[in-house]
């Protein structure tokens, strides 16, 4: 019984396994499975058409409201403060000439007084001492004596001392009209009081600061713009203010106080670059931002406000304009050509923005430029494009048949 397990059973197994995989082969052969066609299945994608256009480029900055002119008010006489204007609070509109403040001119209209008379005196003695001269040159000329009569004897000393005392008393006195006309705090320009730092009742001695104001004829932003933003703007120079050069420039702001658009140009660059951020400023004017001088009938535009420029650039002819998000990195564009296979096609770029790209050369107009994102696209690669009909599946040849082998003992 032990031989048996030992050598007998393991050859009996080993004639089983054989017979049944020669059974196994002769049904396999008796019966072939259904060839499969295959089928190539096209990619699905988004596509939009390429479209031609001729435009101006767009380049876009932003900067902050500044007046143009701003103006510290500051005594410069002392005195007591008697009357401030109902205009000259923070956020008050004032008229050019207009008084704001009022310091007490109850001394420098005594010393108007003053210097008036004194100025009177000195002309006086002059008129006595140009008369003793008059009347000295004639008794000389009385007594006949020969030759010319003496400085001294003509007076012209005392003639030139008080013409001298006439002089100073009449600075004076315009030094005195000057001081009371100090006491009168007003700004020459149409304006907004900013801040006010004095009120009534107040004194204030030279120098002491009464508040801020600006003019409200114009308003100017600040546009920082790159090398790269210059290349497609034509802007003034510094010094080229000619209207003819000036640039349009569309403003926008957001907020429900502080939104809005307007429409302003740039005048100047200030003919500096900046060495921290290596960018040029260009300043765009705007004229009459809060609309009460009746120049503007746009939207109020208040100081400080923070808008967004979209500044007129050169023009460009039959450019494509596609989204910025189909350009590849390796400047590539993914094309479904006619017969809806993919395509990369090779681009002239002849500007990119952050939303934007304009292409100058390798598409056509009308051509559709894959929208869709392929992380491996490979060209010849069928695509079904949406919102068109799939295309017709690609018939295969049927193989040929094979004869079945006989089977064994036929």
């Amino acid at each position: 019984m032990r031989k048996f397990f030992k050598y007998i059973l393991p050859l009996v197994l080993i004639v089983l396994s054989v017979l049944t995989v020669v059974v196994m082969v002769s049904v396999a052969k008796g019966k072939r499975p259904d060839r499969k066609e295959e089928v190539n299945p096209a990619v699905r994608i988004d596509a939009i058409p390429a479209e031609v256009a001729s435009l101006n480029f767009s380049v876009h900055s932003q900067g902050t409201v500044r007046p143009r002119t701003e103006t510290a008010l500051v005594a410069e006489v002392p005195g007591q403060i008697v009357s401030v204007s109902e205009n000259f609070i923070a956020g008050g509109f004032f008229r050019k000439g207009e008084v704001l403040l009022q310091i007490d001119p109850s001394d420098y209209e005594t010393g108007l007084l003053r210097a008036q008379a004194v100025l009177a005196a000195r002309k006086a003695q002059l008129s006595e001492q140009q008369a003793r001269s008059d009347q000295a040159l004639k008794d000389w000329n009385n007594l006949g004596r020969e030759g010319e009569p003496s400085e001294l004897t003509l007076r012209i000393p005392q003639l030139a001392e008080a013409r001298a005392a006439v002089q100073a008393a009449e600075a004076e006195l315009q030094e005195a009209e000057r001081d009371l006309k100090r006491t009168r705090i007003k700004v020459p320009y149409d304006g907004l009081v900013r801040s006010k730092l004095v009120d009534v009742g107040q004194y204030v001695a030279p120098g002491t600061p009464l508040g801020v104001t600006f003019s409200i004829d114009k308003a100017e932003i600040r546009l920082p713009l790159s090398n790269s933003d210059l290349a497609f703007l034509e802007l003034p120079s510094a010094t080229r203010l000619d209207r003819a050069y000036r640039v349009p420039v569309t403003l926008t702001a957001d907020g429900a106080v502080t939104g809005g658009e307007w429409q302003a140009e740039i005048v100047r660059t200030e003919g500096v670059v900046d060495e921290a951020s290596r960018v040029i400023y260009a300043v765009v004017e705007v004229v009459d931002p809060y609309g009460v001088l009746g120049l503007s009938r746009q939207a109020e535009l208040k100081m400080g406000s923070f808008v967004r420029a979209e500044i007129q650039g050169l023009r460009a002819d039959d450019v494509v304009v596609l989204p910025r998000a189909v350009l590849r990195p390796d400047d590539t564009v993914l094309v479904a050509n006619a017969e809806r296979k993919l395509e990369i096609r090779q681009v002239t770029v002849v500007r990119a923005e952050p939303r934007k790209v304009y292409i100058s050369e390798g598409v056509e107009g009308g051509e559709l430029i894959v929208t869709t994102s392929m992380d491996a696209p490979i060209p010849g690669t069928q695509l079904a494009v949406t919102g068109e009909d799939p295309p017709a599946p690609r018939e295969e040849p049927e193989a040929d048949s094979v004869p079945a082998e006989p089977e064994a003992g036929s």
